[in-house]
């Protein structure tokens, strides 16, 4: 155990980090949701994942995305993939820089227990929703992050057991709503804290202490 998994046991305890640390977790996405969940995500004490995007940073998205102006440029999967090991260097990272498809989308995740949705394209989120709901994977969405003055709104709906819909289900990105930093960072700690919340129903209901 690394110092930084040490510091989350400090508040998690031994046992239950050890569990987290079994989940593999697939990110759909590493943009404005997806980087910021990821990095929650790692701070809550998980350790394996799968980060699907082929786009490279570019300046407009260091308004909301977790980058640095000197990460522009690169893959975004790359840049992620590094600022998380900045922060444990132990994980396991599994990166896809192919495109996301509805042919290949069932392939993409299908070594995860979880899913987080972080599509700009509404058809790619429609299609992984249908892909792994009727499965045992749990798949956490978005939708309605857009524009500023309004994070009350963003809200987490528990659809099914296994899936949980995050936003105000109305706000979609636009040049009239824009994804701004505090609404998305919103969205998508409310995303990260749906995987770790069910995942600690998970251990309690399998008879952890």
């Amino acid at each position: 155990m690394n110092v930084t998994e040490q510091g989350i046991a400090l508040y998690l305890g031994e046992e239950r980090l050890r569990f987290l640390q079994t989940i593999t977790v697939g990110i759909a996405g590493a943009g404005g949701l997806g980087s910021n969940c990821a990095m929650h995500l790692v701070r809550s004490g998980f350790r394996k994942f799968v980060i699907a995007d082929f786009d490279r940073l570019e300046a407009s998205n260091l308004n909301r995305q977790a980058y640095s102006k000197d990460q522009v440029g690169q893959l975004k999967v790359r840049a992620l993939a590094a600022n998380m090991l900045a922060v444990n260097p132990d994980l396991e990272i599994d990166l896809r820089t192919n495109d996301v498809t509805p042919d290949n989308m069932a392939a993409m995740f299908m070594s995860c227990d979880a899913v987080v949705e972080a599509f700009d394209d509404p058809s790619c989120k429609k299609v992984l929703v249908e892909t792994y709901m009727p499965s045992d994977k749990l798949v956490v969405a978005a939708s309605g992050i857009g524009g500023y003055g309004s994070s009350d709104d963003i809200r987490t709906r528990r659809i099914r057991d296994n899936f949980f819909l995050i936003g105000d289900m109305e706000t979609e990105c636009s040049m009239e709503h824009p994804p701004m930093s505090p609404k998305v960072g919103v969205a998508a700690a409310k995303q990260a804290d749906a995987v770790l919340s069910y995942y600690l129903e998970q251990y309690e209901k399998q008879g952890g202490a």
